[in-house]
């Protein structure tokens, strides 16, 4: 879960302190996603992601209590919109390289965000911030056209890259909408646990009693992990935000999508690496100028 400013938002500057956890949670990010790229079996590697947010939120939810009656429905969208946001993401990573889809759609997100401010809610945004939106959109004009004109065979993969950063966008308001009235361990403690099922109970729909004689241990060891490290990354996030400076969190928390191009440029050994780490990087900054 990530928590993007909206324009116009002003916030302190970070502490160095601050500035080193996020910074670590951003490149926690980008490595539970290279390793659920990473894996074998894909779809069992996320389904075991979602074992470790179960066991986590149920854990949470059992210390914490419920959330107030006024929450459920955000804790509800919020858990729906991340199984969507996980089933894209996965459809993402399986039909392309991981330097081209995290990157692009970590950052349609926050562009998508400060979008819908300028057409849907009217807001003017400040010169910066426009300029933030235009930097954006030229770095995701590159992540796409990375290695030339894309192929019929590519934009599939660019395609749910792109829906994975719409399902992100959603998700984020709605719970920039519930974490203002409800404490978010409870909020995310709830969320992780209702959304924690989906994709055990889908594989075990799939696979059957055939489940068992396809799993290694090596996929059973990266998948529990990568939800461990997930889980890691959004909790210094939320230790990060209690800096007061949610706009500098933000900004800086996209660093991952630089994290992300440079792991697949250099650890997956995925093609077109420069350029992709270089649109990454364009992409970053402007997501630093809308956060300003």
């Amino acid at each position: 879960m990530e928590s993007y400013a909206f324009a116009g938002a002003t916030a302190p500057g970070l502490p160095a302190g601050f500035v080193a956890v996020t910074l670590l949670a951003a490149l926690l990010h980008a490595t539970w996603n290279a390793m659920a790229h990473a894996v074998d079996d894909r779809l069992l590697g996320f389904a075991l992601i979602g074992v470790s947010y179960t066991v986590v939120g149920g854990a949470g939810a059992a210390l914490l209590g419920l959330p107030p009656s006024s929450a459920w429905p955000f804790v509800l969208s919020s858990a729906a919109l991340h199984v969507v946001y996980i089933l894209l993401l996965l459809a993402g990573f399986q039909l392309g390289e991981f330097g081209q889809v995290y990157p692009l759609a970590r950052g349609t997100a926050p562009w998508l965000v400060a979008v819908l401010e300028i057409v849907v809610l009217g807001r003017t945004l400040p010169a910066w911030q426009l300029a933030g939106v235009c930097v954006v959109s030229a770095g995701l004009v590159g992540l796409a056209v990375g290695g030339g004109r894309p192929s019929r065979a590519r934009l599939p993969a660019l395609a749910a890259a792109m829906a994975t950063g719409v399902s992100i966008a959603a998700y984020t308001v709605v719970d920039a909408q519930a974490v203002a009235t409800t404490d978010v361990l409870v909020y995310a403690s709830w969320m992780f646990l209702l959304q924690g099922p989906a994709l055990p109970l889908l594989v075990l729909a799939v696979r059957g009693r055939g489940l068992r004689a396809g799993v290694r241990r090596s996929t059973v060891i990266s998948g529990l992990t990568g939800g461990v490290v997930s889980l890691l990354a959004y909790g210094l996030v939320l230790w990060a935000q209690t800096s007061g400076a949610t706009a500098a969190v933000a900004a800086l928390r996209e660093s991952s999508i630089v994290f992300g191009a440079i792991i697949g440029a250099l650890v997956l050994k995925e093609p077109f690496g420069r350029s992709r780490i270089v649109a990454s990087v364009v992409v970053t900054l402007g997501i630093v100028l809308i956060n300003l």
